[in-house]
């Protein structure tokens, strides 16, 4: 099988993870909720992962909060800083990790806003906000990020980061962002089901609920992370993630942009074509003829052992700009983990695919 979907998932994780989450698994216990060595052992996990995820994203460990997800992470900043009185802006890469919450609010009377290149113009008195993804999940569009943070600098907005696509493999740092919400199963190599957000500002809960401390309160804690931390912590996940930090700041991308940049190169040459990406990530979109993307889906997993991405990827709006609501787009997309005889596969695939046009 040749794996080429990486940008839904890492499927092949470093040793270092695997280990990190077995040793997890079979020797922590519940962090915060004793003071016995197997509870310590996994605080010291958590606290260990907090400096991990700090030191990578250019923030302090108090401001990184565990999830279970980027999308959990959009659903705490959005519906936790916006209100229905406010003024959003956004745009039309955007993920339903950012689009949904974003509806949800516009049915209470948020207004919002969807940019393309000028946010001057969408500018707007009660206007709190910018939501952005760092990334397309479609097509590897990378947001110039500090042009964004001036202009929320200048006119006092605050500055939201869908970093799920691009979180190791593009330098992200708070620097210039107030709320960055990743996810750990992607390009950081960590397993699924856990994910964060790095905040500069207090961020209301979203859910209520034990901290392992001050347990007669009947309030949730008022300061990071505690305050939005309730419930056990996934400590094999966040295992699993520091070490697949650790493993990408280490041996970095370059070789799967590499990969992805060879597999372009020769793709291009095919007649029936059509490319979307840039090359900006490790991705490359494209359609061949008129086929449906979920046809060449099935086709290249059934036919030649290559496991892509058809459809629509959860990005709507971007594909009624592209003009592909109907087709939807092929994503081919690349990991260090991937070889050049998975290229030669994937190149041989599209142009038997493409000669049935």
């Amino acid at each position: 099988m040749v794996y080429l979907d990486s940008a839904s998932t890492s499927l092949y994780k470093p040793t270092q993870v695997t280990t990190a989450i077995t040793e997890a698994v079979n020797s922590y216990g519940n962090p915060g909720r004793g003071a016995h060595k197997h509870a310590l052992a996994a605080a010291k996990c958590i606290f260990q992962g907090r400096k991990t995820v700090a030191s990578f994203f250019g923030a302090s460990p108090q401001q990184v909060v565990f999830t279970s997800s980027a999308t959990e992470s959009l659903n705490i900043a959005i519906l936790g800083l916006l209100k229905p009185t406010d003024h959003v802006i956004t745009t039309v890469l955007e993920h339903n990790s950012v689009l949904r919450p974003l509806y949800y609010l516009e049915s209470l009377g948020l207004g919002i806003s969807y940019a393309l290149t000028d946010f001057t113009k969408y500018l707007k008195s009660n206007t709190k906000a910018v939501v952005i993804t760092a990334a397309s999940n479609v097509t590897g569009q990378v947001t110039d990020l500090q042009q964004v943070s001036a202009f929320c600098k200048a006119n006092g907005l605050l500055l939201i980061v869908d970093a799920a696509q691009a979180a190791g493999l593009v330098p992200l740092d708070m620097k210039n962002i107030d709320v960055l919400c990743f996810t750990g199963h992607k390009s950081l190599f960590g397993p699924q089901g856990i994910g964060g957000l790095v905040t500069k500002v207090e961020i209301p809960p979203l859910k209520y609920g034990g901290t392992g401390f001050d347990s007669f309160s009947k309030t949730q804690p008022d300061k990071l992370p505690d305050s939005l931390e309730a419930g056990t912590l996934n400590t094999p996940g966040i295992a699993g993630l520091s070490a697949g930090i650790n493993y990408a700041r280490t041996h970095g991308a370059k070789k799967a942009f590499d990969l992805a940049e060879w597999f372009h190169k020769q793709i291009c040459r095919v007649s029936n074509i059509k490319i979307y990406s840039n090359l900006e990530l490790p991705i490359v979109a494209i359609n061949i003829g008129d086929f449906d993307s979920g046809d060449v889906e099935f086709f290249l997993s059934h036919e030649f052992g290559i496991s892509v991405r058809g459809g629509f990827h959860c990005a709507p709006l971007l594909h009624e700009t592209m003009g592909t609501k109907k087709q939807g787009i092929v994503r081919f997309s690349f990991s260090q983990f991937n070889t050049e005889n998975d290229v030669l596969a994937a190149v041989q695939a599209v142009k038997l695919i493409a000669a049935r046009c």
